[in-house]
């Protein structure tokens, strides 16, 4: 007969628990086991600047090549070809009306082999983003940007008190080329932009 303690109750104590009676069965320790590094913010299909990067992949899409940058306007373009910047296409615009400095370009980029081609109007919009391209634009390799301190080494090593330029927030590159040219005109060693939120 089964010994009983205090109130009548059986000498071996029943419970619905499965597994084991002592501890977690390591639950805890793998819930606190880390996940990997947080992902970028970019990469979280959840988030804003997921969206937006998805955004600027759409957008430049239809754009030129990211290893070229494209020239407009029509003196911009003259005065490239003029000092023989490496091209490796002319758009011209379908239907522009044709005036000295385009016949300049196209005749110009023909004497040099340059390939030309015509395209809509709404096609040049979306390779420069904007309606400001006066019906033509130039296809150049990626300007070479100098660092700082090599543009100050520079200075030093010809023994001249140098003159920079320095711009923030520029953003337009019409205002960009008109310093530039300035300083050039005035006999500065360099322009100095920021990496970001700047006209290049």
């Amino acid at each position: 007969m089964a010994r009983t303690h205090g109130r009548g109750g059986a000498g071996i104590r029943k419970t619905n628990k499965k597994g084991a009676t002592k501890g977690s069965g390591a639950v805890r320790r793998r819930g606190l086991k880390g996940k990997g590094p947080t992902p970028k913010a970019e990469d979280r299909v959840y988030h804003q600047k997921h969206k937006a990067k998805q955004r600027r992949e759409r957008s430049n899409s239809g754009r030129h090549d990211a290893t070229t940058e494209l020239v407009v306007g029509r003196n911009p373009v003259v005065e490239c070809l003029n000092a023989k910047v490496p091209a490796s296409m002319l758009f011209v615009v379908a239907g522009t009306g044709s005036d000295e400095r385009l016949t300049q370009a196209v005749q110009m980029a023909n004497s040099r082999g340059i390939p030309i081609t015509e395209l809509p109007r709404h096609e040049m919009d979306v390779k420069t983003g904007n309606g400001m391209h006066q019906g033509i634009g130039l296809q150049i390799p990626p300007f070479k940007y100098a660092e700082v301190e090599d543009l100050l080494a520079d200075v030093q090593q010809r023994n001249e008190t140098g003159m920079f330029v320095i711009l923030d927030n520029i953003t337009d590159p019409r205002n960009l080329g008109a310093v530039i040219r300035s300083a050039a005109a005035f006999g500065g060693h360099g322009v100095i932009i920021p990496e970001r939120r700047s006209a290049s």
